[in-house]
């Protein structure tokens, strides 16, 4: 079975660091772009990084723009977010995906619908 599985998720005070995994299993991403989102309650849901298929850019929103850092492990079976710097409006829950086709990454980053695989999201409160 393809899938993502999300992790990492937790409470941290302001100004700590976390660092969220994304496992893949039934696939390798090598050839995907991977992403971060988040949705925070009555908000829609929000792309804020990802790494194209070749490695070769990347992708921040503004919002999250020296604080969050993506990564992948040489397997291509696992990528990661480095949250650090929190921030309490950086409190929702955080979903990994994986994407495919001719465009950038942050086409599908600004198109969610466009994600291939999905992990289940993992909740981020930041206290302040």
């Amino acid at each position: 079975e393809v899938q993502l599985q999300a992790s990492g998720g937790g409470l941290v005070q302001a100004g700590g660091s976390l660092r969220l995994s994304c496992a893949a299993s039934g696939f390798t991403f090598d050839d995907y772009n991977i992403g971060w989102f988040r949705q925070a309650p009555g908000k829609e849901r929000e792309g804020i990084i990802c790494t194209s298929q070749s490695g070769d850019s990347t992708y921040r929103a503004d919002s999250v723009e020296g604080r969050f850092t993506i990564s992948s492990d040489s397997a291509k079976t696992t990528f990661y977010l480095q949250m650090n710097d929190l921030k309490p409006e950086d409190t929702a829950v955080y979903y990994c995906a994986a994407s495919r086709g001719p465009f950038g990454c942050r086409w599908y980053l600004n198109r969610p619908e466009r994600s291939a695989y999905w992990g289940q999201g993992t909740q981020v409160t930041v206290s302040s």
